[in-house]
């Protein structure tokens, strides 16, 4: 009978571990072996196999080595199934906080492999004087891709609603068409897709992911560590000397010459965008961020459209706004430049990256009128819409309707919509025969799961479904192309309580009237069949005329932290930290935390987690697919997987007979 993973793991693990101290007293040890693997960490060769790559996908290989006191590390050898791997070997100190202080980090940048299966991992050193040597072992996979003569997909547009749980799209649907009689009275566009899975979103250091390897899964096929995107965790504090691994991007457009376009309604420095084509074990740092897009990206993923908020990372530092610092930036290694064939960088917080992207060819556009009277001459395009995080929805929404109070106090009045965003990108990218990646991320679901702002993040997903339609619609007219849809993990434990079980006058009336659950709870929220069927009124431009019905919906957190409820619509958004200009008038009028909004009703609900906002959870969370390839994403798959599948799709083929809903 086989073990428990978990236990068979920890008696392999604890086994090798006494082994190895009684047989090597006095040998230096390797701590990390990377890619990481099962069989270094547990001495497990069984599957799962954690590090898997494509068939030529460049990666780094990395190991720690800590030799005993006085001794130094030499001798370094990386081998593949006993082969010796050509190339240069960096060692350098390790620098990350209660290691001993002569732990070393060795570097061989850049390798790939051709062969399918798996591959073991040898890493042999020894340390002077003594001469004492280690080796440890560890493996990774080539995952085949076998020709077909199946169809191939030429072109992949991922769409992420940012912390986009089931609860998220059902919340959605109920507001924007309704239910009558227990039916939905028609479906949001994600769910006409005809393929569906679910996906498990775990990152390589928890169960629950923050939005960097959330995401960077989806474009590199492996895991990363929280707040790391584009690369494995290491022993260094250097912020961008990680070992790197491929992006789709730029595996796509090396061997195949497709573009790459990132269009995120999140400053384009957050994590879901910077996790399709930047390498940073800290995804904070916006201002290396930002020129990696223009000095890597553009070269080596072919980046052609990049659309969002974050202008505050193109401006010189002396401009008014501008978030550039020499903290935030980088330099690389010279090892690192060479061996993937990128620039350096340079600490350079004057740089005006906004001119440096024109001078590369790049139309820039800075509001949505200017986006929608793009010439269709345009080869590359390059929008910053604000400075830091786009306004929501709800926000832009209500300027369009002649109450601009919001968009107004951040100082962008004039915002696109997102599907007016992916209208202006695709076709930019369909100029290039050869296929593009593109990634569109409806990034305030989460923000506003976060902030508990259940109006605001229906009104994103609303806005997300609308560019759903957009992109189901290019597939339909260019049928080579696959488009998804998904999430990089769940925020907030959203889920559906029921409806109000009275009229807005009267919900209004108790939240000013101090009642606390007596008069905001116990009679007004309806469950069972006192929820009956909330119905909402759609204007012409796609939005609810009010937020506020009567007998309106009522959504709870699992994940919350403590806030007042009153069930109305919050006036104003919190707070922003990501806004330069956050600490003045106006912004610093707005309320700060959930804590701070809604307390006349005095109906107050503890948090189950610290802190001041809503956290992500690790429940899986819905795929929906369609186009070439749509049948690869049925069942229950990890994260990786939705990588590896796609990928199938494009460069190995995939049959289409799926029937549209």
């Amino acid at each position: 009978m086989r073990s428990a993973p978990c236990f068979r793991r920890l008696v392999v693990s604890f086994a090798v571990l006494a082994v190895t101290a009684a047989a090597l007293p006095g040998a230096p040890r390797v701590t990390r072996l990377t890619p990481p693997s099962g069989l270094f960490s547990f001495g497990d060769p069984q599957p799962p196999i954690i590090a898997r790559f494509l068939p030529g996908q460049r990666f780094d290989l990395q190991a720690t080595i800590a030799p005993d006191a006085g001794q130094i590390v030499v001798g370094v050898k990386f081998y593949v199934d006993d082969a010796d791997v050509p190339g240069p070997i960096t060692i350098v100190r390790a620098t990350v906080a209660g290691l001993p202080a002569n732990t070393y980090v060795a570097r061989l940048r850049a390798y790939s492999n051709l062969k399918p299966g798996i591959h073991r991992l040898i890493i042999s050193a020894t340390q002077l004087p003594d001469g004492q040597s280690v080796i440890a072992t560890g493996n990774f996979e080539i995952v085949p891709m076998p020709a077909t003569d199946l169809p191939k997909a030429k072109n992949i547009i991922i769409m992420i609603g940012d912390g986009m749980g089931i609860a998220h799209r059902t919340a959605t649907r109920i507001v924007l068409n309704g239910i009558s009689q227990g039916k939905a009275l028609a479906p949001l566009v994600m769910d006409t897709f005809p393929v569906t899975g679910l996906v498990q979103t775990c990152s390589l250091s928890a169960i629950v992911t923050d939005s960097s390897p959330g995401a960077s899964c989806y474009s590199t096929g492996n895991k990363n560590d929280n707040n790391e995107e584009g690369v494995f965790p290491d022993d260094t504090t250097d912020a961008f000397d990680n070992p790197r691994m491929e992006y789709m991007g730029e595996f796509l457009a090396r061997t195949q010459g497709k573009s790459l376009g990132i269009v995120t309604t999140s400053d384009v420095a957050d994590a879901t965008p910077a996790a399709q084509a930047i390498h940073t074990q800290n995804r904070s740092n916006g201002t290396g961020i930002c020129d990696q897009y223009l000095d890597e990206a553009v070269a080596r993923s072919n980046l052609t459209v990049l659309l969002g908020g974050g202008r505050k990372w193109f401006l010189p530092a002396a401009t008014a706004g501008s978030a550039r610092t020499n903290a935030t930036d980088y330099v690389l290694p010279a090892e690192l430049a060479a061996a993937w064939g990128v620039p350096a960088g340079a600490l350079d917080p004057n740089r005006d990256l906004l001119a440096d992207f024109q001078r590369a060819g790049f139309a820039y556009t800075a509001n949505a009128t200017q986006l929608k009277a793009l010439p269709d001459t345009a080869t590359k395009l390059l929008g910053l819409f604000t400075l830091g995080h786009m306004n929501v929805a709800s926000d832009k929404i209500d300027g369009r309707r002649g109450s601009p109070a919001i968009v107004n106090d951040y100082g962008f009045p004039d915002q696109p919509m997102l599907d007016e965003m992916i209208v202006a990108a695709l076709p930019v990218l369909a100029k290039n025969p050869a296929g593009f990646v593109l990634m569109v991320e409806g990034a305030s679901i989460d923000k506003q799961s976060h902030n508990m702002d259940t109006e605001r993040w229906i009104l994103e997903t609303i806005e997300f479904d609308r560019a759903v339609a957009r992109a189901k619609a290019f597939a339909a007219a260019n049928p080579d192309t696959l488009v998804l849809v998904t999430a990089d993990h769940e925020c907030g434990g959203v889920n559906i309580i029921g409806a109000s079980r009275v009229t807005q006058a009267s919900l209004n009336a108790r939240a000013f009237a101090g009642g606390g659950a007596a008069q905001l709870r116990d009679p007004v929220v309806g469950t069972y069949e006192n929820a009956g069927f909330p119905l909402y009124g759609i204007m012409p431009d796609g939005y609810p005329a009010t937020t506020n019905p009567d007998r309106k919906l009522l959504v709870g957190y699992a994940a919350n932290a403590d806030r007042y409820e009153d069930w109305q619509s919050n006036p104003r958004p919190l707070r922003d930290s990501g806004q330069p200009f956050n600490n003045t008038a106006p912004l610093n009028t707005y309320p700060a935390t959930a804590a701070q909004r809604r307390t006349n009703g005095n109906f107050f609900i503890a948090g189950q987690v610290p802190g001041n906002t809503a956290v992500h959870t690790a429940s899986d969370v819905p795929l929906s697919a369609y186009g070439r390839g749509a049948a690869l994403f049925t069942g229950t798959m990890d994260n990786t997987d939705v990588f590896f599948r796609a990928m199938k799709a494009i460069l190995a083929g995939a049959d289409n007979t799926v029937a549209e809903r």
